[in-house]
């Protein structure tokens, strides 16, 4: 059974999942796995892992909103689509 994570790595990553619009664990998982790969096993070092990701996810933010609006608008003859009757 995994022990209980550390309450400020939490909130990290709880920032990180905010910023990238994703689920906690989705964004612990995430760190998990750039720390395994980078050898760090301390939570401390985990924590500043999270709080560069975070940084990396704003300078994003810009342009994966950007990206998301233009996802979303609708393109010519789909203006009056309908999903349902």
């Amino acid at each position: 059974m995994a022990g209980i994570p550390d309450r400020a790595y939490n909130a990290a990553c709880g920032k990180l999942a905010s910023q990238l619009g994703i689920s906690l664990a989705a964004a612990r998982r995430k760190v998990d796995i750039k720390a395994a790969q980078a050898g760090l096993k301390d939570t401390a070092s985990r924590v500043e892992l999270a709080a560069q990701m975070l940084t990396e996810a704003e300078g994003n933010s810009t342009s994966n909103h950007a990206l998301l609006t233009s996802l979303l608008e609708a393109v010519g003859n789909d203006d009056n689509f309908m999903v349902e009757d």
